[in-house]
């Protein structure tokens, strides 16, 4: 399995391989959850650890948390913790239908997740187990990581995610049942003229009825060029890669 370093700004390094690397959908999670730096962060499905190790990068400095089930991911996650000689970040390999018997209730101030988008049954099925466990609903559904959620955030706390646009009832029908109020979405599409490929929602524990719809978050310009708040996103990353 072939495997290479990207470098994610601030010194901070990230091992990825062809089996677990990470998409831009994962790094717009990582920007629209924005955890302050005293927040303990908890992120589910995590794979390589992107959105963990992108929290780290912009200075969150407590608990930030990465569970996955799949072990091979978990080994990369674990060799980029001590790449990067920091201590305030882990990789637990666990089934997050189970998350109680690894992390406390009630405990963290975020929890995110870059779900499955496919339930199953739906698509074409993908050829090797670790795409077939990201991409499709095999090992979780929406309501499973909803449930997680409930459990590990405290009163006010937040869970964000994202998902196909064709998938925004089912999420939100499911956070809403787990006391998980929507406050902010907000979609993503390629191009002004073009339908929104992704959303990112956030609900907050506890939380009365009410939910900001942001302004539509275009990836490239009306010429084909990443668009100016893109790469703002993208930022220092981006400018590792050059």
């Amino acid at each position: 399995m072939a495997e290479f370093i990207e470098n994610l700004g601030n010194g901070i390094s990230l091992i990825c391989s062809e089996t677990h690397g990470f998409g831009t959908d994962a790094i717009l999670l990582a920007d629209f959850s924005k955890p302050k730096r005293s927040d303990r962060c908890v992120d589910l499905g995590t794979g390589c650890g992107i959105i963990p190790f992108l929290w780290l990068r912009d200075g969150v400095e407590t608990e930030i948390i990465g569970v996955e089930i799949q072990e091979l991911a978990i080994d990369q996650f674990s060799r980029s913790k001590d790449l990067n000689k920091k201590e305030n970040i882990k990789g637990i390999k666990a089934d997050l239908r189970e998350i109680e018997k690894h992390l406390p209730k009630g405990s963290f101030d975020l929890v995110t997740m870059n779900p499955p988008y496919k339930p199953v049954g739906t698509g074409i099925p993908s050829e090797t187990t670790p795409d077939l466990i990201a991409r499709h609903e095999v090992m979780c559904t929406v309501e499973d990581a909803c449930t997680a959620a409930e459990k590990l955030l405290n009163f006010g706390g937040r869970f964000v995610m994202c998902n196909r646009p064709e998938r925004l009832t089912d999420v939100i029908s499911e956070m809403r049942s787990h006391g998980l109020e929507p406050k902010r979405l907000r979609f993503v599409a390629k191009r002004p003229d073009s339908a929104p490929w992704l959303f990112l929602i956030e609900g907050k524990k506890g939380a009365k009825p009410y939910i900001e719809v942001l302004p539509t978050l275009f990836t490239y310009d009306g010429d084909g060029n990443e668009s100016e708040e893109l790469l703002k996103i993208l930022g220092i990353y981006r400018e590792e890669e050059q």
